[in-house]
């Protein structure tokens, strides 16, 4: 906690101020535009009564330490880009629909559980952060655990009122499955036939294509944190996928797989983020069995450089494994294979 100072001989000591929300060392406090806004909103507030404190010293001083907690948080304020969200899945900034209620995942001094915010710090944010329409998924909660299954996803701002909250959205919200232009009440649509889903880490995408094939979707979950390293590949630290992409060039490990039949020819170019607190070989291993289901086969290092884009800056492992198993078919396009321009 923090307390004023207190000058010598003065018999009132200035009350304890109560710290701000619980933010663990070494995260971003990443904010929404409002949550900025109703931070500095409240600094003008504490401006206004440190004025009306005048001469009282204990009020001023107090005013003053609660100034400088919030002073620190708001020129930490790291205010997220909702542009750019995937507006397919959960992430910061997400209002998201589950078991009939409604909240949104923002900051951890927006949070009101009350009021339908949730700090992103959560766990049933963290939980929910990567979830798509109709994923179901369990968490531990104090009673033991609970099913959660994502009922909407939308961006669009969303007045959540008690009504909203607890039952769900009068009106369907702005990009909601089944959204109503004419007020109807939303019914909570029902998977009955989808296995339920454990809460763990995002993983590539298949997407289905007309000729019956798969192709490989590179992962994007903007909320999940990847190691940050320096140029011997020694983990340093960690960020947030959005951080290492938005143009401030941290050093972060990533992984490309070529997979080469036994005509030598080339077949499948694939990449990876090497995930937290994994090695390179652990995370390919892990993927190629998850994304490809390849196993059984030995990948080979080839090289390790570095590639820098104007969004970021990547500490690459290049990998060749010998396979004559069909795999996901690579996107096309020169922007997908610029990415191997330098294997």
């Amino acid at each position: 906690m923090s307390r004023g100072f207190i000058k010598e001989g003065d018999q009132e000591e200035i009350p304890m101020v109560p710290p701000r929300a619980y933010l663990p060392k070494g995260m971003p406090n990443y904010v929404t535009k409002e949550g900025l806004e109703a931070l500095n909103k409240e600094l003008k507030g504490l401006e206004n009564e440190r004025v009306e404190a005048g001469g009282n010293y204990i009020m001023s001083n107090f005013i003053d330490a609660k100034m400088k907690l919030l002073i620190n948080r708001i020129n930490t304020a790291v205010e997220v880009d909702l542009t750019k969200a995937n507006k397919e899945t959960v992430s910061f900034g997400a209002y998201v629909k589950y078991n009939g209620r409604t909240v949104r995942i923002v900051g951890v001094d927006e949070a009101d559980f009350q009021k339908g915010l949730l700090s992103f710090i959560s766990p049933v944010a963290k939980a929910l952060v990567g979830k798509k329409l109709g994923d179901r998924f369990e968490i531990k909660i104090p009673k033991g655990t609970e099913t959660i299954e994502v009922q909407g996803i939308w961006y669009e701002a969303v007045p959540l009122t008690q009504e909203v909250i607890s039952t769900g959205a009068k009106q369907s919200a702005p990009g909601e499955a089944g959204a109503s232009t004419k007020g109807e009440k939303i019914s909570s649509r029902v998977i009955s036939d989808k296995p339920e889903m454990s809460a763990k880490p995002q993983e590539e995408q298949v997407v289905p294509v007309d000729n019956n094939t798969d192709v490989f979707v590179p992962e994007e979950n903007i909320m999940e944190f990847l190691p940050v390293v320096n140029d011997r590949g020694i983990i340093v630290g960690r960020a947030l996928y959005m951080e290492l992409h938005k143009g401030h060039k941290i050093l972060h490990p990533v992984l490309h797989l070529h997979v080469i039949n036994n005509k030598g020819e080339v077949t499948g170019r694939y990449w990876w983020h090497v995930a937290f607190g994994d090695t390179p070989e652990k995370t390919l291993k892990r993927k190629m069995q998850e994304t490809l289901g390849l196993s059984g086969v030995k990948p080979k290092l080839k090289k390790q450089y570095v590639r820098e884009t104007k969004t970021e800056k990547e500490l690459v492992y290049v990998y060749n494994v010998i396979s004559d198993e069909n795999l996901l078919k690579t996107p096309e396009g020169k922007e997908y294979f610029d990415i191997f321009a330098k294997d």
